[in-house]
């Protein structure tokens, strides 16, 4: 099983995702699907997926945050994740665990959810 090595400039809290999986774009691409309902930009160019970890048997677990503690999604987010990543071809198991560590803050976001929400 082979891990990416490089950790997230000045995020080391962050564990690596399989970059070199199969499935990762397909797994990206459901993540950006899933939207922050207060925010015009899907949860994946905000930052809010950590990790996505895939196996050999292609079991997924994904390590996401939210934007804030009280997020009113916080309960259905996760659950959004899951529905998004399940249909994808090839994925045997999807599990979404969330964290507040390393708490989110604005530079997580891609430049294109920067440049959406124009700060940028």
């Amino acid at each position: 099983m082979t891990h990416a090595t490089e950790p997230l400039e000045g995020a080391p809290l962050i564990a690596p995702s399989t970059v070199d999986h199969p499935l990762y774009d397909a797994v990206v691409e459901a993540c950006r699907t899933v939207y922050d309902p207060e925010i015009p930009v899907n949860i994946f160019e905000l930052g809010l997926i950590y990790t996505i970890d895939i196996n050999a048997e292609n079991d997924v677990k994904v390590i996401m945050t939210l934007t804030a503690p009280g997020c009113p999604v916080a309960g259905d987010m996760p659950g959004w994740v899951m529905d998004a990543i399940e249909p994808v071809p090839g994925v045997k198991s999807v599990d979404v665990e969330l964290t507040w560590e390393p708490p989110w803050g604005m530079e997580m976001m891609s430049d294109e959810a920067r440049l959406e929400l124009g700060f940028m």
